[in-house]
């Protein structure tokens, strides 16, 4: 596992070829084992394939969205407010197995932060993907991840990299 979480790395550039569909059932699949609080799975997802949507998705944001038109996959990740008061934890941990399981099988990834960011002055991101692809009001859009053959190569993470600093034991401060 620590081998995995080492080499997962942030994928922007992505070759054109197009994802197997068993890949993208395993991917879906992995998203659906994802744990969630009391076991509500408020969470949805939405599977984009589709060039045209790719490309409108790509400006949902002012800033870190416009690689998505070079992904041949996008898995948009949302949930029902209204099942769950810790809906913002279940969509973030639903979106990490998403990239672990893609890194798993080869595939690079990139979380696109959608909650809490602006697609332009007038509106926020999540307005702009929920009307986009035309998701209800109850459903709130938490991100968007980025799912392809890599066309870059990112070195793995190392060991020295890890930053024991930030861990206590027993109480904060304490080593």
């Amino acid at each position: 596992m620590l081998e995995l979480l080492m080499k997962r790395r942030s994928i922007r550039k992505f070759k054109p070829d197009i994802i197997e569909q068993d890949k993208i059932d395993e991917l879906v699949r992995a998203a659906l084992l994802a744990p969630s609080s009391r076991r509500t799975n408020p969470w949805k997802f939405i599977v984009v394939k589709e060039k045209e949507i790719l490309l409108k998705l790509s400006a949902a944001k002012e800033h870190g969205s416009s690689f998505l038109n070079g992904a041949p996959l996008a898995i948009v990740v949302m949930a029902d407010d209204t099942k769950s008061d810790v809906w913002v934890e279940d969509t973030s941990i639903a979106a990490i197995i998403i990239q672990l399981a893609a890194e798993n099988m080869g595939l690079g990834s990139c979380w696109i932060q959608i909650r809490k960011r602006k697609h332009d002055a007038n509106r926020t991101s999540e307005e702009y993907v929920r009307e986009l692809l035309d998701i209800p009001e109850n459903y709130k859009v938490a991100s968007i991840i980025a799912v392809g053959y890599p066309d870059e190569k990112r070195e793995p993470h190392t060991e020295a990299e890890l930053m024991l600093d930030k861990v206590f034991v027993n109480k904060f401060g304490q080593r």
